[in-house]
């Protein structure tokens, strides 16, 4: 699947925030919105829209922790547009740009324990449970073999 990540810019914001789910997956993640503010009023995440043919697909944001891992968060595909790949192709693609970094040591998200879709997509993308516990969800990490 063809999937480019690209910043968010003045351009794209509004198509990103435009993104929608499932109503069952509303208790997992947030509005596209709140992410946008967290990435514009804080100092730790960085927005990327996903973009396919030319549209926007989906969102995600990453940011680096105090031990120079890079955190994938935020991560939307919208409802009209899953199950088709987009979820995997952009993870894929994040993940390498990320771990292409030197400095970077491992590549982390987190997840409810509940969500078992997000379960079977990251570990089936290499990410391996920690046992770490960020909040209330589960960590996961993806390391180079």
């Amino acid at each position: 699947m063809d999937i480019t990540i690209e910043p968010v810019t003045a351009a794209n914001w509004r198509a990103c925030a435009a993104l929608t789910v499932h109503p069952g997956q509303r208790e997992f993640v947030n509005a596209v919105t709140y992410y946008l503010c967290l990435c514009n009023y804080g100092d730790t995440w960085q927005p990327l829209a996903a973009v396919r043919d030319g549209e926007v697909v989906g969102f995600c944001m990453w940011g680096i922790d105090d031990d120079r891992s890079r955190w994938i968060g935020g991560v939307v595909v919208d409802a009209a547009r899953q199950r088709t790949g987009i979820g995997r192709a952009m993870i894929g693609a994040l993940v390498e740009r990320l771990a292409a970094d030197p400095d970077c040591p491992n590549v982390a998200l987190s997840y409810s324990p509940a969500n078992e879709a997000a379960r079977a997509l990251y570990a089936s993308l290499g990410f391996v449970e920690t046992g770490e516990l960020e909040d209330d969800e589960v960590v996961a990490r993806w390391t180079r073999s």
